[in-house]
């Protein structure tokens, strides 16, 4: 039988790998060439070699590393990672992605109250159908954010 240290368990630690993964997997998929979830018109999408290694590829691999850190927060091996390195990198990585996710949802705002207008290259891409995909994929940075800040004050506390 395995027997369960209930202490460690971390449930922000969770929620910030299955973020990541989220993010991650529609890379892997987009590299394959396969367009559901794209925020915006897949046939614009580079298609130079260097572009996709760089946009699917390297992205979806940062993002599944940055998902096996948030299970550090959880499971007994992310003890032997230095504690202060593990907060400080839980909170940067919660300020810079639940401001990038918040800063979406301002502009949104701010464009449905007319307080500010478009530059014309974004009104093409806000007007394509794909493009309600980026509220899902800002959502994520800011629960993915929010969620490393959270297993951040939950492991300070341990």
């Amino acid at each position: 039988m395995i027997r369960l240290n209930i202490k460690k368990r971390n449930w922000a630690g969770y929620i910030a790998c299955i973020c990541g993964l989220l993010y991650a997997l529609p890379h892997y998929w987009w590299g394959l060439g396969i367009s559901f979830g794209y925020p915006e018109d897949f046939t614009a999408a580079p298609d130079d070699i260097a572009s996709q290694l760089f946009s699917y590829w390297f992205l979806g691999t940062a993002a599944v590393i940055a998902s096996l850190y948030g299970l550090s927060f959880v499971y007994p091996w992310g003890d032997k990672l230095p504690r202060r390195l593990k907060l400080i990198l839980a909170w940067i990585g919660c300020i810079l992605l639940s401001v990038w996710g918040f800063a979406f949802f301002v502009m949104q705002f701010l464009y449905a109250i007319g307080r500010v207008v478009p530059a014309p290259a974004f009104t093409a891409m806000d007007a394509h159908p794909m493009a309600v995909w980026g509220y899902f994929w800002y959502f994520l940075f800011l629960c993915w954010g929010i969620s490393l800040g959270f297993a951040a004050i939950i492991e300070s506390r341990r």
